[in-house]
């Protein structure tokens, strides 16, 4: 099973899936996997972190997917299975805590915590698992040394597996950092390149946060040439990414 990295493959299912995630059809995507799900550890992770991914776009289906993430954790049998289901389990609660106002903090650092301890340091999980712990230390615990470690972790982890979408999201973070800490130009550089590998993999979803990301680092009148486009984007997906048409002033529509 593939799970969520880049579209970089020739299984017709897991194209399939790709281009329904890229465009913001997660229940779609999940159902492909749902006959395989009830009975296959690897479907069931991919099935639920595909809805634990639409929680963080849309703040909605948290059941959905812990429910999901249920049946992956009963299904795994092996240390790398029960540490990726760790891992999903710390991703979801940090979202929990970002988007629903419920300090869960010290639940999502232990999941992830736990995950650290399952998974061997070259397993397919771990970098998407550094990654993870650096969204904690950057927006939860607000430790922005331990958060550029753990990115540039997962970066070269990233980069080492092929996984383009990871890499954009980790470059993304780490221009995050160097923005905070007034490094602009290595912060537009940083946010290009992540944009540039979204509208590569063609990650539509994906793509109106990166261009507002670019965005605050960048002069007028290019900065709103951008917010127009995420703005666009944005609305051509219903109103997603939630927090970003909020933002925009983009209404959603109804699903």
């Amino acid at each position: 099973m593939a799970g969520l990295g880049s579209s970089v493959s020739d299984d017709p299912l897991e194209r399939a899936i790709w281009r329904l995630r890229s465009r913001a059809c997660w229940d779609d995507a999940a159902a492909l996997l749902e006959p395989r799900a009830a009975r296959e550890a690897g479907a069931a992770l991919w099935r639920a972190a595909l809805l634990v991914e639409r929680c963080m776009y849309t703040s909605a289906g948290w059941q959905d997917a812990e429910d999901a993430l249920r049946l992956a954790e009963s299904l795994a049998t092996d240390d790398e299975e029960r540490g990726a289901a760790a891992s999903e389990r710390g991703y979801l609660v940090y979202g929990s805590t970002l988007f629903q106002g419920r300090d869960r903090s010290d639940e999502a650092r232990a999941a992830l915590g736990r995950a650290a301890a399952l998974l061997a340091p070259g397993a397919a999980a771990r970098p998407l698992l550094d990654y993870r712990r650096g969204l904690v230390a950057q927006h939860l615990t607000r430790h922005a040394d331990a958060a550029e470690a753990a990115f540039r972790r997962a970066q070269a982890g990233a980069v080492a597996r092929g996984d383009l979408l990871l890499r954009s999201s980790t470059s993304r973070h780490l221009a995050a950092l160097a923005a905070e800490a007034g490094e602009l130009a290595e912060a537009r550089e940083g946010f290009a390149e992540s944009l540039r590998i979204r509208e590569e993999l063609g990650y539509l979803v994906g793509t109106a946060p990166a261009l507002m990301a670019l965005a605050d680092v960048e002069p007028e009148p290019q900065a709103a040439r951008l917010r127009a486009e995420a703005a666009r984007l944005v609305q051509l997906l219903g109103g997603v990414p939630l927090w970003l048409a909020k933002q925009l002033g983009v209404p959603q529509a109804r699903r």
